[in-house]
Order: C-alpha cells, then structure tokens, then sequence
C-alpha cells in the first residue's frame, strides 16, 4: 500500500506549518514518520492512504505487521486478446506481490472459444487476474490494476459507462467479486508497449501455449 504523511510542524520560536509528503510504501513511511518525531516539533502527523482514509502511526505499524505473511503491495498486469478469423481469444495475466519478505511473480494465462470480441476478452483476463487473486487467497487488501484497454479500465473505474450489456455484465461479476474479497481496486491505463508481459501470456493462449506458475523474484526484479 502507498500512502502519504500530513504533519504539522513547530519551530522553537512557535512558528507553526503544515507539510505532505509525496506517496510512498507504508513501511517507508513510518521509518519516516518514525524520525520526523524524534525532532520534538511535531504537533500532529497522520497517513493518509489512495482511498483518502486516515491512519495513526500506531494504526499504520499495526496494518503492516498483520500483513506481512499475505500477499501484500499487489499490483496484476492484464491482457486479452481475440483473433476475428478463428473467435478464439487468449488471456493474461501477471500478477507481482510481496509475502514473508520476498518478492513473487505469478503468471496465468488461458484460451477461451466464448468470447466475442477483444473488448470482452480484455474483461475476461481481468477476472482470470481477480481468480488468482482469490486462489492467493488475497483479502481486504489495496490492489492496483493495470492495463491498456480504455474500456475496460475507464469502464472499471467509473469513467465511462458500460453501455454495452456483455461488458456490464463481466464489469458487474468483477466488481462483486472484488467486493466478496474486501479488495479495493485501483485501475491504471498504460500504453501497450508498457503491458508486454501480459499481452505476452495473452498471445501464447492464442497459440496453444498455456502458462501457469509463481516465481521468486530477487531485489528489483521485475520482467
């Protein structure tokens, strides 16, 4: 989770401001908070997260240490693809997360034959993504998703509407599901060429090449 400090601040000579940091990983920010108390000169500090709600230093120290053996810092790349001549569509999905410490890269992907369009298979590997999550057992946790379908994400974060009744009814089985898991989605739209890995796995369940698998990932690791 990403989150920001708000503190107010004394001088010695009474002179008083207000400061807020960029956002930052929780952990990060409560080594930083951490230190900006020792100074003696802070009148009140508190986090605030993505969703705008507000967390006490004690709160903060509490969230992190609850979750440090779930999956936590989740972010999940999606795909879909569907080829016009056959109807058959691919699905991907990469889903990055931290857990005991360490660092993880799961990868799914899958053919599906029931889809009509590339719209609905970008749906369809969205809810593949959410059915890991769900198998990862992840709950009442902050989750980024990231793709380069406007639709989807501008749909799934309440930009645009779902005109379309296919796409609202995969739009209305994800956010239920999401809701069942207590996850609070956040949805980000990146170029294509900054979605490979996913477009990657779509591509290979086109082709007859399923992937399925969790790796260790080392400091930084991210490919």
């Amino acid at each position: 989770m990403n989150i920001r400090i708000e503190w107010a601040y004394r001088t010695p000579k009474g002179t008083e401001t207000f400061f807020r940091s960029g956002e930052m990983p929780a952990a990060q920010a409560v080594l930083l908070a951490e230190d900006i108390e020792r100074t003696g000169r802070v009148r009140s500090l508190q986090f605030v997260d993505r969703f705008d709600s507000t967390w006490t230093l004690k709160e903060l120290r509490g969230y992190i240490k609850g979750i440090e053996t779930e999956p936590h810092n989740i972010e999940v790349f999606f795909d879909g693809g569907f080829d016009v001549a056959t109807k058959h569509s691919g699905l991907g999905c990469a889903i990055y997360y931290e857990q005991n410490g360490k660092s993880y890269r799961l990868r799914q992907n899958a053919p599906s034959s029931e889809l009509t369009s590339n719209n609905e298979a970008e749906y369809a590997a969205l809810y593949l993504a959410v059915q890991e999550l769900e198998l990862l057992d992840v709950h009442h946790m902050p989750v980024r998703f990231i793709g380069d379908s406007k639709v989807v994400i501008n749909q799934m974060a309440g930009e645009w509407p779902a005109l379309e009744a296919d796409l609202s009814r995969w739009a209305d089985r994800i956010d239920e599901k999401l809701k069942n898991l207590g996850i609070q989605p956040e949805y980000e739209l990146v170029p294509r060429k900054s979605n490979g890995e996913a477009d990657r796995l779509a591509t290979q369940a086109l082709n007859g090449i399923e992937i399925s698998g969790t790796l260790e990932l080392g400091a930084g690791e991210k490919s």
